[in-house]
This record gives C-alpha cells, structure tokens and sequence, in this order.
C-alpha cells in the first residue's frame, strides 16, 4: 500500500514562471509593482468607505469587502513568490503548500460571491429603484456577506483535505504557487475523484454566479436601452463595459485554468491564466469598480485632507 503524501514529503520546490536567472529580477520588479498596487488602492477604497457616512450604502459596503479579500486573495499567493525570489529559494514546506491551497480556494470563491452580489444590487438599483431600500436593506446585505464568509471557510477546506488522499513523488510544482490542479497532476496514485471534485466545485462555484451575473447585466443592458437620455445611455454603457471586462477576464482565467486538460504541456497556459486572475484583475479592481467613482474620489479627498491636518 502506498504511503499517504503527508508521511512522504516534508516540502515542494516552486518552480515560479521562470527558471531564467536573469529574469528573477524583472518578474519581481513586476509582481512587487502590481502588489503594492494592489494594496494601497484597495487599501484607499476600505478608508475611504469607513470614514465617509454618505457611502454606507450596499454597493460601497460591497466594494469596500471586495477591496479587503482582493488584498487577501493576492498576498496569498503573490508573497511567498517574492519572499523566494529575494531569498533565492524556491522551497515551501507541505504545511503552507496545504494552508496556500485553502486560503487561495477561499478567498479567490470569496472574490467570485462577492462579484454576483455586486452585480445583482446594480440589477436592483437600475431596474427596481422603488424597491431598491427594501429589497437592498443593510441587514440583508450584512447577512448575504457573513453567510459567504462562514460558507467558503467550510467549503475550501473540502479541496485541500482530499489532497491528503494522494501519495506523491514529484516534489517540483511547475507554478508559482500551490495551485490545487498543479498538486493533483502530480499525484502518482488515483486522482479520478480529485478530478471530479475539482470539476463539480468549478462549475458549481463559477458556473452558477457567472449565470447570475449574464441575468443580472443582461436585464441592466435591456433597461439601458429603454432609456431615453443618449448621455445616460453612454453613461450607463460605459461603466457596464468597465464593470463586465473586468469580471469576464477574471472569471475566463480561472475557469480555463481549472477546467483545462490535465496534460502536462497545459501548465504553462495555466500559469499564465493564473497571473491575470491573481495579480492582474485585482490591480484593476480599485480603478473600475470604485477609483472612477465620484463618491469615492470626494470620500478619498476627504480623507486625506483630514490625515493631512
């Protein structure tokens, strides 16, 4: 009988997007640029949706959490590449290759809820606005995010768990990070289930929201149309246009990466889908969905004129 992976391997070599010495420093230069990035305007939207009482409203409170899991969703797996990069290693241990796998699973599902509730308040605000105080109440929004919060927890340790099921010999992971697909093609035991599962969640997890989100857009561009005002058609088209470009980039890259063939000359394409979905789209979060806000803008000159003082 086969040794569990657990009992045979005490760590992983990452082998990152390049084995090339002399690009090291560029592809750090790079992902520390999209980082910071990341961070500091994701940062700015949750300071600036905190200390502004005019933007606790649902879409800002929407904002202001999704700012808060794209820092999270990048810092989990973008770090440790430029921790090893700057320490010239490539190695993590199997205990944060597991903790990788889980937070990346919870945060990235996180990402995507989040999206869909984003999407569907739009639908409300533009084609119910009588009903939108009702409908949109902050109790309800409140729950819709702790639930998904609670949920996500419970549902990301499944992926990971069934890691444990695998045996293993192979300690070189052709990724930049613990990529569940990755450690699966790995495994020289049985992987049917691991497969299944990972398929299941996939469509599931994606599938679902992603239908939510066409019937919630569709419905806004069939009100758009209707409208009267060509300035307001523009308007409304243009932030629609900023809005789906972002969620389609992110949701086509981590659907091709996951639901791709499993073989080994896919790896490089999944790499590359995983940089867009994990550093790319959330470096543009804060510019389309809330640093082109006018709200945001006044909030954020507010803010800073109080630091300033």
């Amino acid at each position: 009988m086969k040794p569990r992976i657990s009992t045979m391997i005490q760590k992983f070599l990452l082998l990152g997007l390049s084995e090339e010495l002399e690009l090291q420093p560029l592809i750090f230069g790079l992902f520390l640029f999209m980082y910071l990035i990341t961070g500091f305007g994701n940062l700015l939207i949750i300071l600036a949706v905190s200390s502004d009482s005019h933007l606790h409203t649902p879409i800002y409170f929407f904002f202001s959490n999704l700012s808060l899991v794209d820092i999270c969703f990048t810092s989990t797996t973008v770090l440790k590449m430029l921790v090893n990069i700057q320490t010239q290693s490539k190695v993590i241990t199997y205990e944060g290759c597991i903790t990788q796998m889980y937070f990346f699973t919870y945060f990235g599902a996180l990402d995507i809820f989040l999206l869909t509730m984003m999407a569907y308040d739009w639908f409300v605000a533009i084609c119910h606005p009588l009903h939108y105080t009702v409908i949109m109440n902050p109790q309800f929004c409140a729950l819709l995010v702790l639930v998904s919060w609670i949920l996500d927890s419970l549902n990301s340790l499944l992926e990971p768990l069934m890691v444990l099921r695998l045996s293993c010999t192979d300690l070189e992971i052709p990724h930049f990070f613990c990529e569940l697909k990755q450690k699966v093609q790995l495994a020289c035991s049985e992987t049917f289930l691991n497969n299944m599962v990972l398929y299941f969640v996939t469509v599931l997890l994606g599938g679902c929201p992603l239908a939510g989100i066409l019937y919630s857009y569709s419905k806004i561009v069939s009100y758009i149309f209707r409208m009267s005002s060509a300035q307001g058609k523009y308007k409304a088209f243009s932030t629609c246009a900023s809005h789906l470009s972002v969620v389609f980039l992110f949701y086509c890259t981590i659907l091709g990466a996951n639901l791709s063939s499993t073989a080994t000359h896919s790896s490089h394409s999944s790499v590359a889908a995983s940089v867009l979905y994990t550093a790319f789209t959330p470096m543009l979060n804060p510019f389309i969905y809330s640093l082109r806000n006018k709200n945001i803008k006044r909030a954020l000159k507010r803010f800073i004129g109080m630091a300033v003082t």
